[in-house]
């Protein structure tokens, strides 16, 4: 008997129709043999007015009672999808986080997962029960707190719970039918992608992308879990990530978690073997393309980008490093990162990052505050930016792929203003106005459209 996990995202679940139907889906896939775990988000946009509803209170919520009010979400879809799945004459039992297993630290708001000890779900689904898990939470180890894990946490949720249960795959539940080239949103016309590395998810969700949550796809790389993501409002296969080598024993024999390389003895064996039977489109394609040329996966896109610029920066050793550790200290994210070359007669440059746009005051003042004592001439912020990512397999190698990129929103009328590459993407920063026509620009020249139009069935994408 297979263990398979399935998450199901705020439009999955947004009202009695949908919490049904997904219901008919769970006792579905337990009919079929298999042992089920269930992780659940909170139902439609019950979150944001939750949030709304703290702020109407007090307009900075302490953030241990911002997570208790938060956590209600999910724990009232727990409760109702039991219900529909019991009425549909089968046992379910649901659980908290914390009933669940898992510990996380004490960061309120953005925890991080510690441990999962799922012992009480391993008895609930070896007793025949299905059992119903909420997202997005747990229970910090120190002081016993309910925590959160942050918006898109029920996917970090189900992953922890997959790679604890050894389950054969955890299976993301959406109202896409799979990952795209680009947002059928934006793009009509994007092909549904069938199969899919995990890095190149990696970079997709890091880059905008939004069916996957970045630390989801981080935790199934760790620790080899395969993901399916398909759409809860149709039967299409939906989406593949393909995990072709566990990147670490990770797993204790009691099925909790560990560090990487803590515990060398342990067997990846399990493993192995999930990754073998989960992934039954894993064999290669015969294409008539030449054997190196690129593979195009996808194109990324995000508006939550701020652009911040120090402005006559000494060039000197040591100058980049306090600029960019004033702004760590304050706790917030860099992402791109371009500094100009100094012009010889002034000895000084301009360095620009980006940051996510809800930490431009930050970050701003951090950088001020050095401003005097490194003597340099201004500080500027830009709001409302935004970033296109192209990802694919071989783009470092085939110069023709930038080319054919920076050609096509040229054709558009679109400015680049910073470039960054990997080696497999290249990200480009555009005005946000322009950032739409951008992707569709850059999708068509790489000829990733469908004949077929792509249904978005719940309007979120998560």
């Amino acid at each position: 008997m297979g263990v398979v996990v399935q998450k199901y995202g705020g439009s999955s679940v947004a009202d009695a129709e949908g919490i049904k139907r997904v219901a008919q889906r769970i006792v579905d896939t337990k009919k079929a043999g298999n042992q089920v775990v269930v992780v659940v988000s909170a139902m439609g946009d019950s979150t944001d007015d939750l949030i709304d509803l703290a702020k109407q209170v007090s307009p900075l919520p302490p953030a241990r009672e911002l997570d208790m009010l938060l956590t209600a979400g999910e724990r009232i879809s727990m409760a109702v999808l039991a219900m529909a799945i019991a009425n549909l004459g089968h046992e379910a039992e649901s659980f908290t986080g914390s009933q669940a297993g898992v510990i996380t630290d004490e960061s309120h708001g953005k925890a991080k997962i510690i441990d999962v000890t799922p012992g009480r779900i391993k008895a609930s689904v070896e007793g025949g029960h299905i059992a119903i898990v909420a997202g997005f939470q747990g229970v910090s180890q120190d002081t016993k707190n309910i925590t959160t894990l942050g918006r898109g946490g029920s996917d970090t949720t189900a992953v922890a719970l997959a790679a604890a249960l050894h389950a054969d795959v955890c299976e993301i539940y959406t109202d896409v039918d799979g990952l795209f080239t680009a947002d059928p949103r934006i793009v009509p016309t994007a092909s549904r992608i069938t199969r899919i590395t995990i890095e190149e998810t990696l970079e997709m969700a890091a880059h905008g992308a939004k069916i996957l949550h970045l630390r989801a796809v981080e935790y199934a790389r760790r620790y080899a879990v395969p993901l399916h993501v398909r759409s809860s409002f149709s039967e299409r296969e939906g989406t593949w990530i393909l995990v072709d080598r566990p990147l670490t024993s990770a797993l204790r024999r009691d099925g909790s978690l560990r560090e990487a390389g803590t515990e060398p003895d342990a067997s990846p064996s399990a493993i192995q073997t999930v990754t073998a039977t989960a992934n039954p489109t894993a064999s290669p394609t015969v294409t008539e393309e030449p054997m190196e040329d690129p593979i195009i996966s996808g194109i990324a896109h995000d508006t939550s980008l701020g652009k911040v610029t120090a402005v006559g920066v000494p060039d000197r050793p040591g100058a980049a490093a306090s600029v960019v550790g004033a702004v760590a200290s304050a706790g917030v994210a860099i992402d791109m990162i371009v500094q100009n070359v100094s012009t010889s007669p002034t000895g000084l440059t301009d360095m620009s990052f980006t940051i996510p746009e809800e930490d431009g005051t930050q970050a701003v003042a951090a950088i001020r505050e050095l401003q005097a004592s490194m003597g340099f001439a201004d500080v500027l912020y830009t709001s409302h930016i935004g970033k296109l990512s192209l990802v694919g397999a071989g783009l470092r190698s085939n110069p023709h792929v930038a080319q054919r990129m920076f050609g096509a929103l040229a054709e558009a009328g679109i400015n680049i203003e910073m470039i960054s590459t990997s080696e497999i993407r290249i990200s480009v920063i555009t005005d946000q106005a322009d950032l739409e026509g951008a992707v569709r620009a850059v999708h068509r020249a790489f000829h990733l459209d469908s004949p077929d139009e792509a249904v978005v069935h719940g309007g979120t994408g998560r």
